[in-house]
């Protein structure tokens, strides 16, 4: 599965695509591709998922099959992690569904989140599937949320519906489910214009510590 990418004026929006929009490798280099056109040809950038799905984050299968390469394969997903927190254009993901573990965290290093309110869970099941944050997961986490919002989300695998997330802070606001983009957009509208240098300086700044332990350990 890849990502796909339009354009609404000169806002990009990600399709991440239409089924559990895993990491598999292929996924990775998709996204990253199109990151790169909205670098260069956009002002904002919205992501979002169809159906029930947001994203379930690592593709499990894939890491089972190829153990020897799990190192490399979570650095390229750490990488995509810093890249969105540092990123130069104001960025909504619009949660249409349920955003589970990495795909969690994908949409927490968007600036804001829009999620859909009536369905679909936001989740780090890392506690239940006895799978330990990394470093760079747990610092990510860490910096968006309180320290008591981090501690449940992360060691209790608590599921969230839109409104909950919201009262925690995973979320910004909720919308219903044909209105994810456009509220995304509508979120997004009037953060556009600003210098992209000044801007990634500033969120720079704000995440080094975060992206560095992010990037900790692995070359791309």
């Amino acid at each position: 599965m890849t990502a796909t990418l339009e354009f609404h004026d000169d806002i990009a929006v990600l399709i991440l695509g239409e089924d559990e929009n895993r990491f598999s490798p292929r996924f990775l280099e998709s996204v990253s591709t199109h990151l790169d056109k909205v670098e260069s040809d956009a002002r904002g950038l919205v992501t979002v998922g169809s159906g029930k799905f947001y994203s379930n984050g690592l593709d499990l299968d894939w890491l089972l099959a190829n153990g020897d390469k799990a190192d490399s394969y979570v650095g390229q997903v750490q990488e995509l992690f810093a890249r969105l927190l540092n990123f130069p254009l104001p960025t909504v993901a619009g949660v249409n569904g349920h955003a589970f573990g990495a795909g969690a965290m994908f949409a927490l290093a968007h600036d804001y989140r829009v999620m859909r309110e009536d369905r679909g869970y936001y989740c780090f099941p890392e506690v239940d599937i006895r799978i330990p944050f990394t470093p760079g997961m747990a610092a990510l986490i860490q910096a968006k949320l309180t320290p008591q919002a981090a501690l449940t989300a992360m060691t209790t695998g608590h599921r969230y519906a839109g409104p909950e997330a919201v009262a925690v802070g995973l979320a910004d606001s909720v919308a219903d489910e044909h209105a994810i983009v456009s509220s995304a957009l509508d979120r997004l509208k009037p953060l556009v214009g600003k210098d992209s240098n000044t801007l990634g300086a500033i969120k720079s700044t704000m995440f080094r510590s975060v992206t560095e332990v992010l990037r900790e350990g692995h070359t791309h």
